[in-house]
C-alpha cells in the first residue's frame, strides 16, 4: 500500500505493522499534541536544517534499552512540529523506530547554531511529494548507484530554544589535551577495545564529541560538545562540568554512548557504564569503561568490539 503525497503509508505506519507502540490515535498516527511538554519549530529552525550540510543526530533506544546515536544528515523539519529524514541504507537507529519510536534530535549548523529537542516517530513512506523531493536532492538525484528508498516521519514533542556555540572545535580539542595530560593513563593490553587509530581521533583537535543515555522517563537524550578523552586502550573520561554537566548526576553504571566525529565526516560510535565521579583540581570527570564500539562510517559499518568469534566456514 503506498502513502498518499507527503504523508507515510498506512501500512507501514499503521499499530499493526508496529509492536508494543505508545497508544496512537485513531489513524494509527502518534502526534505530539497530547504530551503536555509539547513544543514546536519556529521559521528559523525550519530554514536551517533544510540543507545537508550540517551536523544532525537522532539518539535512539536498542532492543537492551541502551542509546544508539546515528549522524542523519537528511534530517529536516517539514513543518513546525514535523521532522523527516531520507534512508538509504539499512541501520539499527531505523529497526529501532517502529518498535520504540521515542527520540532524540540535534542539530548543528555551520555558523554553529545549535537546536535539540525529543521527537516522536510516527511512521514511514516509500512514494509520495516528500520521497519524490528528496530523490531530487543534488547529493541523491545523480547517484548511479543508490537514493532515498524510504521517508521516515516524527513528531516533534519539545524543542529547545536555539544557542550559538561559542566555542570552536579547535578549542574543544585544546581543551581535551589539557584534560588528558592530567588523567592517568592507562596501558595498552591485548584485546583492547579502542584501536591505535580511535585514540588519536578522540584526541585530535577538530573532533566533537556528543554524549547519550537513556533517562528513567525511557526518553533518550543528547549532550553536545562534551570533552571525552582516551585514557587508555579500553576506556573514556568523560568531563561532567561546562556542557557536561547533565552527566553528573546519572547512577553509577548507567549505560552511556559518545558520538565522535569531524568534519570529513569521520566518527565512531563506543558505548560502556559510568563509574562514580573523580576529580583533580579544576577537573571532575566520569571514568567510562569502553565495552562496545561501532565502525559508524560506510562502505563497512559494525560493531568493530566486542569482535566477531571467527567460525569455519561448513557449508558450501
Amino acid at each position: 500500500m503506498t502513502g498518499t503525497a507527503g504523508s507515510p503509508s498506512a501500512g507501514e505506519g499503521s499499530p499493526a505493522s508496529r509492536p508494543k507502540e505508545p497508544p496512537a490515535n485513531e489513524a494509527g498516527i502518534f502526534t505530539n499534541r497530547s504530551d503536555p511538554g509539547s513544543g514546536c519549530l519556529d521559521a528559523r529552525a525550519i530554514r536551517a536544517f533544510e540543507p545537508d550540510a550540517k551536523i544532525a543526530l537522532l539518539a535512539t533506544v536498542d532492543d537492551g534499552g541502551l542509546p544508539r546515536v546515528t549522524l542523519i544528515t537528511s534530517l529536516a523539519a517539514k513543518d513546525a512540529t514535523t521532522l523527516t529524514f531520507g534512508q538509504f541504507c539499512e541501520g539499527q537507529s531505523k529497526r529501532n523506530l517502529p518498535l520504540r519510536p521515542q527520540a532524540a534530535f540535534l542539530v548543528m549548523t555551520p555558523d554553529r547554531r545549535l537546536w535539540s529537542g525529543r521527537a516522536r516517530w510516527r511512521g514511514r513512506a516509500r512514494s509520495g511529494e516528500d520521497y519524490e523531493a528528496y530523490n531530487r536532492r543534488p547529493m541523491f538525484r545523480y547517484n548511479a548507484y543508490f537514493g532515498i528508498h524510504t521517508v521516515h516521519y516524527l513528531d516533534v514533542v519539545s524543542v529547545s530554544p536555539s544557542e550559538r556555540v561559542l566555542v570552536v572545535p579547535l578549542v574543544l580539542g585544546a581543551a581535551r589535551r589539557a584534560m588528558a595530560a592530567r588523567l592517568p593513563r592507562r596501558r595498552r593490553r591485548q584485546g583492547h577495545a579502542l584501536s591505535r587509530w580511535a585514540m588519536r581521533f578522540l584526541a585530535a583537535p577538530s573532533t566533537l564529541a556528543f554524549a547519550a543515555f537513556v533517562g528513567e522517563d525511557g526518553w533518550p537524550s543528547i549532550v553536545p560538545l562534551v570533552h571525552a578523552v582516551a585514557t587508555g586502550p579500553d576506556r573514556l573520561a568523560v568531563g561532567i562540568t561546562g556542557r557536561g554537566r547533565p552527566l553528573k548526576a546519572l547512577r553509577a553504571g548507567h549505560p552511556l554512548a559518545v558520538f565522535a566525529l569531524n568534519l570529513r565526516m569521520e566518527s565512531i560510535l563506543v558505548r560502556g557504564r559510568l563509574e562514580t565521579a573523580r576529580g583533580l583540581p579544576g577537573l571532575r570527570y566520569r571514568p567510562l569503561p569502553v565495552d562496545w564500539v561501532y565502525n559508524s562510517m560506510p562502505p563497512k559499518q559494525g560493531v568493530v568490539y566486542p569482535r566477531a568469534r571467527l567460525r569455519p566456514v561448513e557449508q558450501f
